[in-house]
């Protein structure tokens, strides 16, 4: 029996030989792999994009609002929709009665129209926040500073707004300072949002952020609130219990009675988009999988035409004394070496792809050193699964009746 490296040097003889053949017989591989690694790269990365991006809120805190922060089935929204609204009075109760929450504060949201000279902007996030978001949202003042206690118990004009706003409505100004037309009344711009993005196509950067109290008296009073609260460290289960128990009481839920309100963690979030990444992912690899197995039988089909070819060359070899096993090993290490060869390049053009996403855009393609090694493994499992047919029918053939082959 031929030693490993004597069927290495006689494999690399015989794909030196066929370069073309042996390149088009890699190609479908490599575009199968590439395309399995781009796919796993982009979902991994999707998970760190949402984390970072969508469920922005730290460890310690939860939202609750009227409506689910996050849901599927749109029966459950509209139903929501029939629940009494939380107010001012529900957050006051809540900060009162929950000792284990650190900070409570109150946010509301609507779309508005904002103006700036002759420039103008339509669908502005419009937001409305109590001081003591400033200590519980993630996101950071980056110029400028946020509106104070006395300014929101006073009802006073001003607000922070978001890159987008600073790049479409003061392009070449500073904006600090400057006066801003949102809707029908006059904001001064005291502070100016770090930027975040775009998150799966939604401009997150679009928005103006004003006192809570100074959104009320434009929107009315009983606009429905979100409650945002930041636990005390190592007392977050207890601050939901607590918060839940304040605002059950006031709505005079026995019991028995589910709740006519919903609490958002950045778990939940990310819950709901693993529940959806999990079916695009599988649907992905589920057709990246086929692209792999065309690529093998595209190799086997190639194998057994080689086989035919070199017909004259086996019988050569059977004559001067290899044996079935030394044919059958030539041509496994053949297949093997072409689909590894063809699984690497694959990797390295999924992982390019990715690097190019993380240079040139804001999306963080996750690149694994897992994901490699499972391409390299699958190129090496697809390239002896497909190898084995042709290398039988090239070591089962008759040394006399190949040695009369032209």
């Amino acid at each position: 029996m031929l030693a490993l490296h004597d069927n290495l040097e006689q494999c690399f003889s015989a794909l030196r030989a066929h370069k073309l053949r042996a390149s088009l017989t890699m190609l479908g591989l490599t575009m199968g792999v590439a395309t399995l690694i781009t796919v796993m790269t982009i979902v991994q990365g999707a998970n760190l994009y949402v984390e970072n991006k969508i469920a922005n809120l730290g460890t310690n805190v939860f939202q609750i609002a009227r409506t689910p922060f996050a849901v599927t089935d749109f029966t459950i929204v509209i139903k929501a929709l029939k629940y009494k609204k939380i107010e001012l009075d529900d957050v006051r109760a809540v900060t009162e009665g929950c000792p284990a929450c650190e900070e409570v504060g109150a946010t509301a949201a609507a779309s508005a129209k904002a103006r700036y000279g002759d420039k103008e902007l339509q669908d502005v996030n419009f937001y409305g926040q109590t001081p003591s978001m400033v200590d519980i949202d993630t996101r950071v003042v980056e110029f400028g500073r946020y509106f104070t206690p006395a300014e929101s118990e006073h009802d006073t004009n001003v607000c922070l707004i978001g890159d987008t706003l600073v790049h479409r409505l003061f392009p070449n100004e500073d904006p600090i300072g400057k006066s801003i037309r949102i809707g029908n009344d006059e904001f001064v711009v005291i502070g100016i949002m770090e930027k975040i993005g775009s998150v799966l196509g939604q401009d997150q950067d679009n928005f103006v952020t004003v006192p809570l109290s100074v959104f009320l008296r434009i929107r009315g009073v009983h606009q429905s609130l979100t409650i945002n609260i930041k636990a005390r460290a190592g007392s977050f289960e207890t601050a939901q219990d607590q918060a839940q128990l304040v605002l059950r009481s006031r709505r005079h839920l026995s019991g028995t009675m589910e709740n006519d309100f919903f609490v958002g963690t950045k778990e939940s979030y990310m819950a709901l988009w693993r529940s959806i990444s999990s079916a695009f992912f599988g649907v992905f690899i589920m057709v990246s999988a086929i692209s792999v197995v065309i690529g093998g039988i595209v190799i086997m089909n190639v194998m057994l035409v080689s086989v035919t070819l070199r017909r004259r060359e086996i019988g050569v070899r059977r004559a001067v004394g290899a044996t079935q096993r030394d044919i059958l090993g030539q041509f496994i290490i053949e297949s093997i070496v072409q689909c590894l060869a063809g699984g690497i390049a694959g990797i390295g053009l999924g992982f390019l792809v990715a690097l190019l996403l993380r240079t040139y855009s804001p999306f963080p393609a996750s690149v694994r050193t897992w994901v490699a090694l499972m391409g390299v493994l699958m190129s090496s499992a697809v390239g002896l699964f497909f190898g084995i047919y042709p290398a039988l029918r090239a070591s089962g053939l008759d040394p006399v009746i190949a040695l009369r082959s032209e």
